[in-house]
Order: C-alpha cells, then structure tokens, then sequence
C-alpha cells in the first residue's frame, strides 16, 4: 500500500523522510555549542556554591548552638542568619538565569557536613577547644569561596543582563566583611587554644569582634531587579 505524499512530496507515514529518502539533520552552528556549554558548566559551578553555601550555614547554626551562652554565640548566630540570606540570594540569580537546582548535589553536600563532624579533634566524644580552631577556618573558607563565586558572577553580569551587578557588589562587600570578621574570631581562638599564657583556659573570646554588627537588610529575603 503506498503511503499518502503531502504536496511537498513528503511521506506521511515516515516522519523524518522526504521523498523516501532521510531527511539532513539541522546543523548547529559553533555559537549554539559554545552557548550550550558554557550554561552547562555555569548550572555545575552554581550548584556546587549552592551545595557548599548550605553546609555552611549548617556549620554555622551548629556552633553557634555549641556556644550558646558564650561570647562566641551572637556574633555566630548573627553570621548564620546572614549566610542563609546570602543562600536564598543566589538561589534567586539561579532562578533568574533559568539554572536548575541539582538536588542529587544538595544531598551530597549535607552528608559532607555530617560527615566533617566526625573530624578528629583530640577528644572522643565531647568537643574540644580545636573544635573551634578547626570550625573557624572551614568557615572562612566556605565565605572566601562565596566571595569567589560573587565575583565569577560579576563577570557574567557584564554581558547578561538578567544578573544585576549593584546587588552582586553589596553581596561581595558583604562577605568580605564577613572574612574578616570569622578571621578576627579564628585568631582569638587560635591563640587561646595554642599559647602557653592560654594554657588550660576554655573561656571563648570576650572581646567585641571589629566591624561586626548585626545582619543588615542587605538580602532581607526580597528579591531585588533591574529597573
């Protein structure tokens, strides 16, 4: 039985060839390969800083638990309240760029923090002063590595107009304060922990953190946009 042709000569009943013969695929030109690429690699770059932002402010929420009640306590509390705003921030540029959420990452990256709890720290079952020695700088580096990511952002910005670079300044001048101030902790533990005049003392810092104050409403949880 001969299948029905349309005008064109097509055959109706082979999708895909004209006149019985396959039909040339479309070529794609090197811009949409290059396109596709580079949204591919942006979508794993951002979810690997989504992953580690959300371990961050596990950590985060988690010390300032262990130090409640201590000097140590506001100024963490205050720094995880600031690291989670600073979370939703990037899962709106996500949203605006069209990058979907890998949740695969996501719950690798909360098993990495359970994980990081096993870390030996000189005792085997209680915390110890290198608990937060140790938990100081994995802060810093988590925030170090944000500040990172504000700044590949700000390279995007400058050619897509859907990222607001204003508001990726504010964040990058946001988590540089927040280096210094995890650094200004670290240091004060750090020498109270190792020091021989600090020798047997578990007090946590008393002094007033430099340039600390509490989370503004830099990223207060409203979306900010162009125009």
């Amino acid at each position: 039985m001969t299948r029905p042709l349309t005008t064109a000569g097509q055959d109706v009943g082979g999708p895909g060839l004209v006149d019985g013969r396959a039909r040339p695929p479309v070529p794609h030109t090197s811009g949409d390969t290059a396109m596709n690429s580079r949204s591919r690699l942006l979508a794993i770059y951002l979810n690997d800083h989504l992953t580690g932002a959300g371990a961050g402010v596990e950590l985060l929420r988690r010390a300032a638990r262990a130090h409640r009640g201590t000097p140590l306590g506001p100024p963490l509390a205050a720094m995880a309240q600031e690291v989670a705003q600073d979370l939703e921030s990037l899962r709106r540029i996500m949203t605006d760029l069209q990058v979907p959420v890998m949740r695969s990452r996501i719950a690798l990256g909360r098993l990495a923090e359970k994980a990081g709890r096993l870390k030996l720290n000189g005792r085997v079952v209680s915390r110890s002063p290198l608990s937060d020695v140790v938990e100081l700088e994995a802060m810093r580096l988590g925030v170090e590595g944000k500040a990172c990511a504000w700044r590949s952002l700000q390279a995007v910005a400058d050619t897509d107009p859907r990222i607001d670079g204003v508001r990726l300044r504010e964040l990058l001048r946001r988590a540089e304060r927040q280096i210094r101030i995890l650094e200004s902790l670290r240091d004060e533990r750090a020498a109270q922990v190792f020091t021989a005049d600090a020798a047997g003392q578990e007090s946590l810092p008393a002094t007033p953190v430099d340039g600390w104050d509490a989370p503004s409403g830099l990223d207060s949880g409203e979306p900010r946009r162009r125009g």
